[in-house]
């Protein structure tokens, strides 16, 4: 590659910062990489002309360790933190990251100018097997295996677990009786691990209350939550973090979400031609009570049925009503939706849709329907997509059937009233902004004020 005098570095950055020239095609032009010329203009952004007119010098390896821990802590790319620390260039900082990875913080130290030394290093002289000093080594080499596990089994007995942080913390301490690279080998931990944590052993953590409002959401919630959803929660709360970090942490204590979502296998049987599909997967609505699915869940508890038929509004994810039976009977369904129709104003003419169900196409369902003015819409036959929405409601099964336990039916529906409660009024949800149903009918109520 052609060297650039700092006034064609310069030129060429200007070409894309202020004529607007594509970064690409600059780069093609004069002979450069990409990669290079995006460097460049990263270092002239954060230090002006001078990026380009510094002496390089040779690092000490606390700096180097300093940029090392920038970069790990504020989670910016080598590129940008080359840039930031104005290093001649992000290959640099890569090497210095290999380097402390694989061979540790003395590999750090720069190698001295000038000729090595020509003279011979004397090895240490081969201990003959069965000689004194071979037992004598190997005496010691028993002895530190005797008080590294009794170090170790101290801290298991603790805490149950023993973490790399622990291993690095009784090599730490054994340090002065016995060579590290004797311990370490026993420890099973590389030479960098360990002085990385050792260098971090005495720092106080600094996610020490975030670790705990993530600890408290997730019990708030009863593990229902994942990191995405905590990461939403936490932003509510007034702390920005990402959500691998959030992953990170929950993953480190422990904490894992108690969900798990199970596909959804439909038969197709025959077609119906009850109603048509009018919602056709539209499962976006732009006010409250405009679109409305509906579906009917079975449970099982205690050797018997129970039967849910709840009403959902596309709008925000609300459940508008819902009721609670032993028996999948059309009443189920006409409660349901005269509790519904008290929710609604004279204005208001709902679009609800539902699967092809026998309550959906009885003739008392239609007559209620078009006597509120309301248009009925129905999936096509096997089709569970066409009713996503109501049937991911499922997940109701999830988060609260198989994490509670009942003492009897009469306590399952009590639950059940606070689990749809906590459902519309605290349940955030990432398609809301962060935002439960309530919150969010709230938020478009004020903002179309």
């Amino acid at each position: 590659m052609a060297k650039f005098t700092i006034e064609d570095k310069i030129k060429a950055v200007k070409r894309y910062l202020v004529d607007r020239e594509p970064l690409l095609g600059i780069a093609k032009q004069i002979g450069v990489h990409k990669s290079i010329l995006q460097y460049w203009v990263r270092k002239y952004q954060y230090h002006g002309e001078k990026a380009f007119s510094k002496s390089y010098t040779n690092y000490p390896v606390q700096y180097k360790l300093d940029v090392l821990d920038y970069m790990n802590e504020h989670g910016t790319s080598i590129l940008e933190t080359a840039a930031l620390f104005n290093l001649p260039s992000d290959t640099t900082l890569w090497n210095w990251k290999r380097i402390l990875e694989t061979r540790g913080v003395d590999a750090l130290q720069s190698k001295k100018k000038g000729r090595p030394s020509m003279k011979k290093k004397t090895g240490k002289q081969d201990i003959t097997k069965g000689s004194m000093e071979a037992l004598q080594a190997e005496v010691e080499h028993l002895r530190m295996e005797n008080e590294y596990f009794k170090k170790v089994e101290c801290l298991s007995s603790k805490q149950g677990t023993i973490t790399k942080q622990d291993k690095a913390q009784v090599v730490y301490d054994l340090r002065h009786q016995y060579p590290v690279k004797s311990l370490l080998k026993l420890a099973c931990i590389p030479r960098s691990t360990y002085y990385y944590l050792i260098k971090h052993l005495d720092r106080p953590d600094q996610d020490v209350e975030l670790k705990k409002m993530i600890q408290t959401i997730y019990q708030e919630h009863q593990g229902r939550y994942g990191y995405r959803r905590i990461r939403d929660e936490l932003i509510n709360r007034g702390q920005k973090v990402n959500h691998k970090k959030v992953q990170r942490i929950m993953k480190a204590l422990g904490l894992k979400c108690m969900v798990r979502v199970k596909k959804y296998r439909s038969y197709r049987g025959t077609v119906n031609k009850i109603a048509p599909n009018i919602l056709a997967r539209h499962f976006q609505a732009d006010r409250p009570n405009e679109k409305w699915v509906t579906d009917i869940t079975e449970f099982k508890l205690f050797g018997q049925k129970l039967y849910l038929s709840p009403i959902l509004d596309l709008f925000n994810g609300e459940i508008i009503t819902y009721t609670v039976g032993s028996r999948p009977v059309y009443s189920l369904v006409s409660t349901m939706l005269h509790q519904a129709f008290n929710r609604l104003n004279e204005e208001e003419k709902p679009m609800i849709h539902s699967d092809q169900g026998w309550h959906y196409q009885m003739k008392q369902y239609r007559h209620a329907l078009k006597k509120r003015g309301i248009t009925q819409s129905m999936s096509r036959k096997g089709n569970c997509y066409d009713n996503a929405v109501i049937e991911n409601f499922g997940i109701l099964k999830s988060e609260f059937l198989y994490l509670k336990k009942f003492e009897n039916i009469e306590h399952f529906k009590q639950e059940l009233e606070q689990y749809i409660d906590y459902y519309n009024h605290t349940r955030i949800k990432t398609k809301l902004k962060g935002m439960s149903p309530i919150q969010y009918r709230t938020h478009a109520s004020k903002a179309v004020s």
